[in-house]
């Protein structure tokens, strides 16, 4: 596992376009694990502070009680003609005052929340490349260089 500023250092050019996909919506959807095994899915918004990517919960909410429990997910960027990004990983939940205030930037949370901080097992980009009508796939992994697969 990595975190967003190792993902940054390994692969900058492709950290830089999985991040502008973020960047450019609000909210995107968080996938998290059930008490039972079966997938949740969720509206999240994400941060990029502290060198990581981060997101936020409301106290007590289902998706923060997954992730309390079982810290794997991934996170779908918005979709757009750009390309679809996606990381996964293991989140972990920022439990410092100081450290979780930071991760809200400057959105003034109504109340206690949950924080956490999202450590990458990898981080796609996927784009359609129209005059070859190929799907290219962009994969990064800690550790490894990105990867490039094209598929009809």
């Amino acid at each position: 596992m990595a975190t967003w500023k190792t993902f940054e250092q390994e692969a900058p050019d492709l950290a830089a376009e999985v991040r502008a996909r973020f960047e450019a919506h609000e909210t995107h959807v968080l996938a998290t694990i059930r008490e039972d095994g079966s997938p949740r899915v969720s509206g999240s918004e994400v941060d990029f502070t502290g060198g990581g990517l981060t997101f936020g919960s409301m106290l007590n909410a289902m998706k923060a009680r997954d992730l309390r429990r079982d810290g794997r997910c991934a996170i779908h960027a918005h979709p757009s003609s750009d390309g679809d990004a996606k990381v996964a990983g293991v989140a972990v939940e920022v439990l410092d005052p100081a450290e979780k205030r930071a991760t809200a930037t400057g959105k003034e949370p109504p109340g206690d929340f949950h924080a956490f901080r999202l450590t990458l097992t990898e981080a796609v980009l996927t784009t359609v490349d129209e005059e070859n009508q190929l799907l290219v796939i962009h994969l990064w992994k800690p550790g490894h260089p990105v990867r490039v697969f094209k598929r009809r």
